[in-house]
């Protein structure tokens, strides 16, 4: 057994993190498990190079994304609805507060969705349950995506009061995620680059904690780390640095999203950031992807994500290509959609570009019952997990008291023995100093 007075900074930053991998359908998820009290405690391809953009020609570019998103209410299926409810969520929590980034949530919206929905594994109920996947959204000015996310997956954190109180003092909604106002989120985020790091950070700690306490019989550390990052967050030092770190250490459980909407708060992104990142990922070690529709490939997103868990050895970027904004017609795929709100006039035309009749924060009925299984689904994931710790428990003692000592943050006991001890300075006379002074100055 390692000594339990080796704690390392990844351990202590892991008992605030993570969800693991595979599908979260379930026929029966009214089961009954052996649980256990500590498990939840909270501390108790290349870049295509384009014309720069002109009025004449961004003014067609952005009316070709929005039409595209034009259906009819019959033939939109419940994805498709449950994809726009996360869009007008951001759209109506931004317009109301008159300030936010609207255009984010409306191009991530299909991948948050399905991350959210149908791959991480999580408790809506208990957002510390120790074996959660984490996600970061490193591009952390896009928010309400998250907070859209959190609020139909169950969380108590993020209530409809909470979305209608988007960036107002006191509210559990921050205008950049914040760890320590809104459980949920995992990492507090704005930044540009430094959320990436803090996710290479996590599926460090994973597997660092994997490592030290999984057995041929019991994986009982087994979460992946999402993340969502921008333009931004590439153009960064810092994630490269960590990025290039990720790839050495071959963390085979991070999967990266690169919202490739080539808009920044300046304008298009031909301006002034062209390299092509997918070989610089693949330089750094990384298993790259590309999946080319952001904006209505689900099969894309879906099949990019399998791939990826496939390559243990390798981190993996999936580049999806987004329009910033979609659906709005006049606004998508521009800098005005990244920073403000649409006002008024553009979110009508967003409603019926989108053919959404809804009143402000609405969530249909039907959304509402397919997101309402994940709360029953996340408690029987912790409660599955909960009895294969009580037998990895049985089985390796010593072990598992020292996991639960790291999931709780607590300290083992003596701990204070293995402080080092220190000679106190003798203190020089004032006769001694004046000697010295003396000296100095001959």
């Amino acid at each position: 057994m390692a000594s339990t007075s080796s704690l390392t900074l990844s351990q202590a930053l892991l008992a605030r993190t993570i969800f693991s991998d595979g599908s979260t359908q379930f026929s029966d998820c009214s089961v009954s498990l052996p649980t256990t009290t500590f498990s939840g405690l909270k501390l108790t391809t290349p870049r295509s190079r384009r014309v720069l953009p002109t009025r004449f020609n961004r003014s067609l570019r952005v009316r070709s994304a929005a039409v595209e998103t034009i259906g009819t209410p019959a033939e939109t299926s419940l994805l498709e609805k449950s994809v726009n409810t996360i869009r007008f969520l951001a759209i109506d929590a931004v317009e109301k507060a008159n300030s936010g980034h609207p255009g984010l949530p409306m191009g991530c919206a299909p991948m948050g969705h399905i991350l959210y929905d149908e791959i991480m594994r999580y408790n809506p109920k208990n957002p510390y349950w120790f074996n959660r996947d984490r996600f970061v959204l490193s591009a952390g000015h896009g928010c309400m995506l998250q907070y859209a996310l959190l609020h139909l997956a169950g969380y108590d954190s993020v209530q409809e009061d909470d979305l209608k109180n988007f960036r107002q003092w006191q509210s559990r909604t921050p205008g950049h995620p914040e760890n320590f106002e809104t459980p949920g989120v995992e990492v507090t985020t704005g930044p540009l680059g430094q959320g990436i790091a803090n996710a290479v950070g996590l599926a460090l700690a994973e597997k660092h904690l994997a490592a030290r306490f999984n057995k041929p019989d019991n994986e009982i550390v087994d979460h992946y780390t999402y993340a969502i990052l921008g333009d931004g967050c590439q153009m960064e030092g810092v994630a490269n640095e960590a990025c290039s770190l990720a790839g050495h250490w071959g963390l085979g459980k991070l999967i990266a999203f690169y919202d490739d909407n080539h808009i920044s708060i300046d304008g298009d992104t031909e301006i002034a950031f062209t390299e092509n990142v997918e070989e610089r990922f693949k330089g750094l070690g990384w298993h790259v992807i590309w999946v080319k529709n952001g904006n209505t490939g689900y099969d894309e997103i879906r099949a990019a994500i399998k791939e990826a868990k496939a390559v243990k050895d390798k981190p993996t970027l999936i580049k999806v290509t987004t329009t910033i904004g979609y659906g709005s017609p006049n606004k998508a795929n521009s800098y005005s959609v990244h920073g403000s709100a649409l006002g008024a006039k553009e979110v009508d035309a967003t409603r019926k570009n989108l053919v959404w009749p809804h009143e402000p924060f609405h969530v249909p009925e039907d959304v509402k019952g397919h997101w309402s299984r994940l709360v029953q689904q996340g408690a029987a994931l912790e409660a599955e997990w909960n009895a294969k710790f009580a037998e990895y428990e049985k089985k390796y003692k010593d072990e598992a008291a020292e996991l639960k000592l790291i999931i709780t943050a607590e300290l083992p006991a003596g701990w204070e023995k293995a402080l080092p001890v220190s000679t106190p300075l003798i203190v020089p006379s004032p006769e001694s100093r004046l000697n010295l002074v003396e000296h100095l100055n001959s």
